[in-house]
């Protein structure tokens, strides 16, 4: 199981922008009308807007899975970040409430960001699935979260035996548990 790479996350990011000569535009404006129609979502991905290049090209590698994303600017894209407002906040909510559970992505403008340690706290009030999602410059198979970030699980991807391809959410190397089975209720444990 690995942890999600800046090169890989960016080349999904191009890849979808590249396909069929479409514009990043057009590839957002697809997946907000393929969107609009999801009740809940999977996934709440909670991130730094600068990060978005990485942020998009994460959740695209997550969809590739089959798993259905929520991203407050592609999904929502007059919602207005900027401002903390009661709308916004109440907007948010809302979203993570219909999600089953929150991604906390982990890049380099993640300290920056006044919404992600609210939607963090939010969800994991609400239904304790909370993860952080680290996406990291080298290749590796580890994350240890800085301050509070290191009480939550973490996010990796990988094959199982039967090389199907899966999201796991793990503590450490060797205590995971699938995504399917975290979400019903069991929390990862040693292997």
């Amino acid at each position: 199981m690995a942890l999600f790479t800046e090169s890989a996350v960016r080349a999904r990011a191009q890849r979808a922008t590249t396909n069929f000569s479409k514009t990043a535009s057009a590839v957002l404006t697809e997946k907000v009308e393929s969107q609009t129609s999801v009740a809940q979502h999977d996934i709440f991905l909670s991130h730094a807007y600068e990060d978005r290049e990485k942020v998009l090209g994460a959740a695209l590698m997550i969809e590739d899975l089959g798993y259905s994303v929520y991203i407050d600017w592609r999904d929502d894209p007059a919602l207005d970040r900027s401002k903390v407002t009661r709308a916004t906040a109440e907007k948010l909510r809302v979203r993570m409430l219909k999600s089953k559970s929150l991604f906390y992505s982990t890049t380099d403008n993640a300290s920056e960001s006044k919404w992600m340690p609210w939607e963090l706290g939010f969800k994991d009030g609400h239904n304790r699935k909370a993860a952080i999602l680290p996406i990291v410059k080298n290749d590796t198979d580890s994350f240890s979260g800085q301050e509070y970030l290191g009480v939550y699980p973490y996010v990796t991807h990988g094959n199982a035996m039967n090389d199907k391809p899966y999201l796991w959410i793990q503590y450490n190397s060797n205590c995971y548990v699938n995504f399917e089975y975290w979400l019903e209720g069991k929390d990862p444990y040693e292997h």
